[in-house]
């Protein structure tokens, strides 16, 4: 699909009120007396996701008060008819699907609609009406036909939103860009009551209710963070492919570990269940993610014809522990061959894709660093147990697997750290010399940690601690990718602050991976430093703080 990134949006991502005149053929069917929404139920948006080659899932949820206590945002305990259309414009001239979902309260009011039959590789508008209400219009794509190459895909990937911590500025600039598929990589919200979780100079809006605990929690902060706009504006302008990490839960939990033992959580499988309950019905995934208990089937694949197969891990639901306690260690536990972040079944499932691919691209998205990270200028090897790191015979198992079945161009793309990095892979990390295997790209927050500061990019310490390291940079905001036949171009986006609303966007560097030949190459111009700059003191200390 071809598209200009940085056309303003079009009136299709509009309020409700664009749509004014548009409706008459969507008439609401008949539904009880009693009861009736009498405010505009549509507060937490549209959204997409999990593309395939003939339709995509379809979301939305009712919610006339997203911070009511009970976690069902002031909706009345009754089902409710809410009809959809998908259209080939965004006037809906040209309807091709439509239909009735019933969006109950055992639900939260949330409705997951599958859409099949349509045409491969296709841009789509669509649309929902309950009560009398019509939603904004969101924009979606079909992926490309198994067995076709499209000339290109403009991706864009982005991690961590704290709602305290900062505007969601870069979730709308990342909409103005106008991605053809959007992979949210985790912490997609925080577990903490307002004010526990403070960035440097203080937060600038407050977490509704207490600590997520159960499920109307759960339900009430997720319905707190879509009712951003600029959120919904990111939803609302491309399909996403969503995963989470932590916080969606609780912070650095590993499989049925919690994250601080020496505070017993009883309850915690409960916990557990709540969380997923509520994460699947506030995301646009397909029925094969429903829960069940405390499991949720979340790693899967996408294709975007054989440009591109998206491999979407989840390296939290059957990690092994993290080693030595948790932290910054020099730990044996790290190099445990028996250890694993993925489990066995999801490894394996991940080297079969690999041995079946054809893709031009193989790309991981997933949550925690991937690349060796050591932050130990001297012999010792400090590095985070809760990433890759703490997993080294994991992450040997997986790059072998994908350097043996001679994948074509292998990219990870993580979220989690806060900052912008880019790293090129090897097998043999304590050797420079040794041959680069693949690449990684690692996206910011959105908001998380507040402004940040406009870091060393290219001059670090620990780039030269580790030579593979390529870049870094403490600024918010997202990463750009297009992917072409002939290479992939990473934009790492950032603003300038995330205090205050509507900061401008811009391109702090920009790498190329080309086809066949693994390794990052700087390109284009990198804008020098406008906002302080940290020292390397500074930025290290930051970086060992950046979360509690």
């Amino acid at each position: 699909m071809q598209t200009s990134r940085r056309s303003v949006l079009k009136a299709g991502l509009a309020s409700t009120a664009a749509v004014t005149g548009l409706t008459a053929t969507l008439t609401t069917p008949a539904t009880a007396a009693a009861t009736p929404v009498r405010h505009d139920p549509f507060t937490l948006g549209v959204a997409s996701g999990d593309p395939w080659p003939d339709g995509f899932v379809l979301w939305t949820r009712l919610a006339v008060d997203p911070v009511a206590e009970n976690g069902l945002g002031g909706m009345p305990n009754r089902p409710y008819a809410v009809q959809w259309q998908v259209a080939t414009d965004e006037r809906f001239r040209h309807v091709v699907k439509a239909g009735v979902a019933v969006a109950r309260p055992e639900h939260a009011h949330a409705v997951h609609v599958t859409i099949q039959g349509l045409r491969p590789g296709r841009e789509y508008y669509y649309r929902f009406r309950a009560e009398g209400y019509v939603s904004r219009t969101g924009r979606t794509l079909t992926a490309p036909a198994r067995g076709t190459t499209p000339p290109n895909l403009n991706m864009s990937f982005v991690s961590c939103s704290q709602f305290e911590h900062g505007w969601f500025t870069a979730y709308r600039r990342l909409a103005e860009d106008r991605p053809d598929l959007v992979l949210h990589l985790g912490d997609y919200q925080y577990e903490y009551t307002k004010n526990t979780y403070v960035a440097p100079g203080g937060n600038v809006r407050d977490h509704d209710g207490p600590e997520t605990t159960d499920l109307a929690s759960y339900r009430q902060r997720h319905a707190q963070y879509k009712s951003d706009l600029d959120l919904q504006a990111a939803h609302a302008v491309a399909p996403w492919l969503v995963v989470w990490d932590d916080h969606e839960l609780d912070n650095n939990w590993a499989d049925e570990v919690y994250e601080k033992p020496e505070i017993p959580q009883p309850d915690f499988l409960a916990r557990r269940a709540a969380a997923f309950q509520a994460y699947y019905e506030n995301m646009p995934l397909r029925a094969t993610s429903k829960p069940r208990g405390i499991d949720m089937q979340l790693y899967r694949r996408a294709h975007w014809g054989e440009l591109a197969t998206f491999h979407m891990l989840d390296t939290r639901q059957y990690r092994d522990d993290q080693g030595c306690g948790d932290g910054y260690k020099d730990c044996p536990a790290a190099v445990d061959p028996k250890r694993s972040i993925t489990g066995a079944r999801q490894e394996e499932w991940l080297l079969d894709g690999f041995r079946r691919s054809r893709a031009r691209w193989d790309v991981l998205g997933q949550q925690v660093f991937f690349a060796q990270r050591d932050n130990n200028q001297g012999p010792l090897k400090v590095t985070s147990m809760d990433s890759w790191d703490g997993y080294v015979a994991s992450r040997e198992r997986i790059t072998r697997g994908w350097v043996d079945a001679g994948v074509r161009n292998a990219v990870v793309l993580t979220g989690d750290v806060h900052a912008h990095w880019a790293s090129d892979l090897k097998l043999d990390y304590d050797d420079p010399t040794s041959a680069t295997v693949g690449s990684e790209l690692v996206c910011s927050s959105i908001s998380t940690g507040g402004d940040g500061a406009d870091s060393p990019t290219t001059a670090h310490p620990w780039l030269t601690w580790n030579p593979h390291l390529r870049f870094q940079n403490n600024l918010r905001g997202y990463v750009n990718t297009t992917i072409t036949r002939e290479s992939m171009v990473a934009d790492f986006r950032t603003v300038r602050a995330v205090k205050t609303k509507d900061a401008e966007v811009f391109t702090r560097a920009q790498f190329t991976i080309e086809d066949g030949k693994p390794g990052l190459h700087l390109t284009g111009d990198t804008p020098p430093a406008a906002a302080r700059t940290l020292s390397a003191t500074e930025d290290t200390v930051a970086w060992e703080t950046a979360r509690p």
